[in-house]
């Protein structure tokens, strides 16, 4: 018996991939021209714990955009002096000057109010979102889960 090279065991058979190619290109013409597989998976359970950390996350940055951006236009409408033209426009509808709309709307209070109200969000988000992961394995059972098309294009 002459070996000339492996030879596959009995049963297995190579793929049309794997052997050789004569045109000298290693095969890449055949690789090109082949469609793409593809693969049907369904969604059939969420994990609440996952779901609760990447929404708490996703939350925690958009409440730190919150908070950002309410200093950024606060900046902004007091550099441009939109705040005392504001006060002196209620202060002229008000008519006694017992109303100071400055110190109402002190940097401090405003970003505090931005921070209260980030972490309000924070927390509803992130409730809701294990929530309605919940909500999603239960009813699955009547769905038949999300169908999700795989494929190495």
């Amino acid at each position: 018996m002459s070996s000339t090279g492996p030879q596959p065991a009995v049963g297995v058979s190579q793929s049309p991939a794997a052997q050789p190619d004569a045109s000298g290109d290693g095969g890449r013409s055949k690789r090109a021209r082949r469609k793409p597989r593809r693969a049907r998976v369904y969604v059939t359970r969420i994990d609440p714990w996952s779901v609760t950390k990447a929404a708490f996350l996703l939350a925690l940055a958009i409440g730190i955009v919150i908070v950002v951006a309410v200093a950024v236009v606060f900046w902004t409408l007091d550099s441009t002096g939109a705040l005392d033209a504001v006060s002196r426009t209620v202060d002229d509808v008000l008519g006694t000057g017992g109303f100071d709309l400055l110190t109402t709307l002190e940097f401090s209070r405003v970003l505090g109010l931005a921070a209260v109200i980030a972490s309000v969000e924070i927390v509803l988000v992130s409730l809701l979102a294990t929530l309605f992961a919940f909500l999603y394995n239960i009813t699955v059972g009547l769905t038949g889960g999300i169908e999700v098309v795989l494929s190495d294009d």
